[in-house]
């Protein structure tokens, strides 16, 4: 995770055709996430942003794929968030994944 003023900035490896969504874990720097989403037309990207906004309580418009749209290995930002949000999604993602 990589935080800059108001932004967070997420590694992720997505792991697509999977049973269910979860967070698996930490590997390498990138936080593992299983989707149950095929790799096809954007459709586990988009998957991807609506689990990752439930799951931290964010607003769709407030998380940016910013690289990998045909990758696994991903980059997201999550935007302008108050300290209090960067923090609590910081500790929320640690956690789950502990």
């Amino acid at each position: 995770m990589n935080e800059s003023n108001s932004d967070l900035t997420i590694a992720i490896k997505v792991i697509p055709k999977a049973a269910k969504n979860a967070l698996v874990g930490w590997e390498n720097k990138e936080l593992k996430v299983r989707l149950n989403a095929v790799p096809e037309k954007g459709a586990a990207n988009e998957e991807l942003i609506e689990f990752l906004s439930e799951f931290l309580d964010l607003p769709k418009s407030r998380i940016e794929l910013i690289r990998g749209a045909t990758s696994r290995h991903k980059q997201i930002r999550l935007i302008n968030l108050s300290s209090k949000e960067r923090d609590r999604a910081a500790l929320l993602l640690a956690l789950e994944t502990s």
